[in-house]
């Protein structure tokens, strides 16, 4: 008599299985979109805050006028006036003035700050200075003055009749005013200079921390100089910074207002619109013509923008340039 025994067949997997790893995919996927949006929620919202909302009312005040009917004793109107306000600043030789006085500005500033900083940053990383937290800490203590202090600091200084300065010019028979036709704009040059060096120098110096030490010894064991380590080991392993240093600074120097607003108390040589920011002010403040003030804004902004574009490119270029050509 035979048995015969029966196997049961393979329990098949439930059908289930596969939504439910998609649903927990899914889940996962909403998990890191949520928290991506959390952490850019709060760049977003100061992003419209502080820039687009203020540049789209700057845009629409730029193509709208206020109009007083009946002789100027009518209620005001706003009414669109087209690309008037444009065409009025980009033939305002005041304006165009402004815009020559920033780039002469920046082809002063932007060098001197860049150059300066970055010596002072290797100067400091080499190691030839002595206590380097004290000797940085004195550098950037400038840069905690704010902007308007420092401009009162130096006006009394350049100030003629209180300046201790240029009484000891005097005393050794050496005439100079700060603030004369060729002297003023190197004047405020140098008051940027001394607010803004040392937070430069500190950018280059943390840098200068990220270079891989064995770069350098290789290049001290091949016979090189601190000078020739500085200048072509260190300083192209932090171009990345520089670039950064210059972009900033380009748009800083674009801006220029504090300093020539305050110094103009004190010295002819500046008018009231000798920088575009300072046209702004006047046309908003002074003429009370926000239609005005509002097209000088959006073409300073472009002209930003279009140099900063500029940089940018040129830069990318450079860097494509030399990776062709190892």
């Amino acid at each position: 008599m035979t048995a015969t025994t029966q196997h049961a067949p393979p329990a098949a997997l439930p059908a289930t299985a596969p939504a439910s790893a998609h649903r927990t995919r899914k889940a996962a996927r909403r998990r890191r979109l949520g928290a991506c949006g959390a952490l850019m929620a709060p760049f977003f919202a100061l992003l419209v805050t502080v820039f687009l909302i203020p540049v789209g009312t700057a845009v629409y005040l730029s193509f709208h006028s206020d109009d007083h009917p009946g002789l100027g004793f009518g209620n005001a109107r706003t009414v669109f006036v087209g690309v008037r306000s444009y065409t009025a600043v980009l033939t305002d030789p005041t304006f165009l003035s402004g815009l020559g006085t920033v780039a002469l500005y920046c082809l002063i500033y932007i060098p001197l700050m860049v150059l300066g900083s970055l010596a002072l940053a290797l100067l400091l990383d080499s190691g030839v200075v002595r206590l380097r937290a004290s000797a940085q800490l004195g550098l950037f203590l400038p840069h905690a003055v704010p902007g308007i202090i420092a401009a009162l600091i130096w006006l009394y200084l350049y100030t003629p009749g209180i300046s201790p300065v240029i009484e000891l010019f005097a005393k050794a028979d050496i005439t100079i005013d700060f603030l004369g036709l060729h002297t003023v704009l190197p004047s405020i040059v140098n008051i940027a200079l001394w607010s803004n060096l040392g937070y430069n120098m500190v950018v280059f110096y943390a840098a200068l921390q990220a270079v891989p030490r064995e770069v350098i010894e290789a290049a001290v064991v091949d016979g090189a100089g601190p000078v020739r380590t500085a200048l072509q080991v260190k300083t192209p392993l932090v171009r990345a910074s520089i670039v950064t240093v210059a972009m900033f600074t380009l748009v800083w120097g674009l801006q220029l207002f504090t300093e020539p607003m305050l110094l103009s108390q004190s010295s002819p040589m500046i008018n009231s619109r000798f920088s575009p920011s300072m046209y702004i002010y006047d046309a908003a403040f002074t003429r009370n013509n926000y239609s005005l003030a509002a097209a000088a804004s959006v073409v300073l902004l472009l002209f930003t923008i279009a140099l900063s574009y500029g940089v940018t490119r040129w830069t990318s270029r450079l860097d494509r340039a030399e990776e062709a050509s190892r």
